[in-house]
């Protein structure tokens, strides 16, 4: 290997061309300020500072005791596929096969094998404008392209489904849902979801991400499988059980899709990992009271940030009933949100994420995360309504 190869000059220029991922830069110069001495309030991470269950917990160690640290099966254990399909049953109605179920590391791996499975070079898929911020990655990583559909705060953040209309096209692959949402914590009602399978009908492929089902606290989240028996269902253990680090996740697929993607999952992932699976068992099966424990004191976190955010003059239009972000409007302050989240972390010690992480719609909001305990939120806040006086 020569010189021009180890400065980079032979890097593709899908690894060249990535953007940064905001969130963790906030969170590594975060880092940095705390090894510096600094007291920083984190409300920049979407991550449950929850203890996974302890029940999970003593079945994953239960299992790693009886020697599951193998390879498994490329969709999955049946034990845990035969869960998925009764928790969904449960949760809303919905007969759901086991063999239809890919077991996978995480729902980021399962997104990444399904656009894999559908996406040639110059096909597109539809995403609201904001969006989670890796949505674009994943899809341009297989030489997709991402076609965004502005939505508006005081349309609640909802996809129009004229506009979604309007954005088909015979290159279209999929529609991406996501409900509850990231950034917003918005949640699709059932009327609109149906309107969404209607407006789209043959021509793509609804991919909906459910990752933040379970926390939601007013109104009720639905699977677009109650709608539309050919999309896709992502979602994972990550948010509801608290088990980000257990890399968790799953895909339920149309037949057609399956044997695609099960044969990407061998080939580039070989299988999701072995005692984490009947971890995730337990979670569905013996974890409601930890789940609900968990989701009362995210309304309560919630219900602070919104209160400490009016008084500070800060009009939420829409407020959040799902997952743990508010969406914060600060454009009378700033133009550049990028540079403004950055000073909020650098003068008040409080980590925020600027909005244009989540697309060019996300310019002139930050997202707050409440994640956190009610005091290093409280906290927080005193110290966000500090620095917009002294900003202002």
């Amino acid at each position: 290997m020569d010189e021009s190869e180890l400065n980079g000059s032979k890097v593709s220029a899908r690894g060249r061309n990535v953007p940064p991922f905001l969130v963790m830069d906030v969170l590594e110069r975060a880092a940095g300020l705390e090894r510096e001495g600094r007291s920083i309030i984190h409300l920049e991470v979407g991550q449950p500072d929850f203890d996974t269950p302890s029940v999970v917990v003593e079945a994953g160690q239960r299992a790693l005791r009886e020697g599951r640290t193998r390879y498994t099966h490329s969709l999955g254990h049946p034990e845990l596929r035969e869960a998925i399909a009764a928790w969904h049953h449960q949760q809303y109605g919905v007969d759901t096969s086991p063999e239809n179920i890919v077991v996978t590391a995480g729902s980021s791996a399962a997104m990444l094998l399904v656009f894999a499975a559908l996406l040639d070079p110059g096909t597109e898929v539809l995403l609201t404008d904001p969006h989670y911020a890796c949505y674009p990655n994943f899809i341009t990583t297989f030489e997709g392209v991402p076609v965004r559909i502005p939505v508006r705060e005081e349309d609640g953040f909802q996809y129009d489904p004229e506009a979604v209309r309007a954005h088909l096209g015979p290159r279209t692959r999929a529609l991406v849902v996501n409900s509850p949402a990231n950034p917003t914590g918005t949640l699709t009602a059932p009327q609109r979801l149906r309107e969404l399978v209607e407006a789209v009908g043959s021509q793509a492929l609804i991919i909906s991400d459910e990752i933040y089902h379970g926390l939601v606290y007013r109104g009720q989240a639905h699977s677009i499988r109650e709608y539309s028996p050919e999309a896709v269902v992502i979602n994972g253990f990550s948010k509801l059980f608290a088990m980000t680090g257990w890399r968790l996740g799953y895909a339920i697929v149309p037949p057609w899709l399956l044997r695609p993607v099960q044969k990407l999952q061998q080939n580039l992932l070989i299988s999701a990992p072995d005692f984490p699976q009947f971890a995730a068992i337990a979670a569905l099966q013996h974890a409601q009271a930890d789940v609900e424990r968990m989701r009362q004191a995210y309304d309560r976190r919630r219900q602070l940030v919104l209160e400490r955010l009016k008084d500070m003059g800060l009009t939420v239009l829409t407020e959040p009933v799902g997952a743990f972000y508010v969406f914060v409007n600060v454009s009378r302050y700033t133009s550049d949100v990028h540079e403004f989240a950055f000073r909020i972390l650098e003068d008040a010690g409080v980590a925020t994420t600027p909005g244009v992480d989540f697309g060019p719609g996300g310019e002139g909001y930050i997202r707050i995360s409440y994640a956190n305990s009610l005091e290093n939120i409280d906290e927080g806040m005193s110290r966000l309504k500090k620095f917009l006086k002294r900003w202002s």
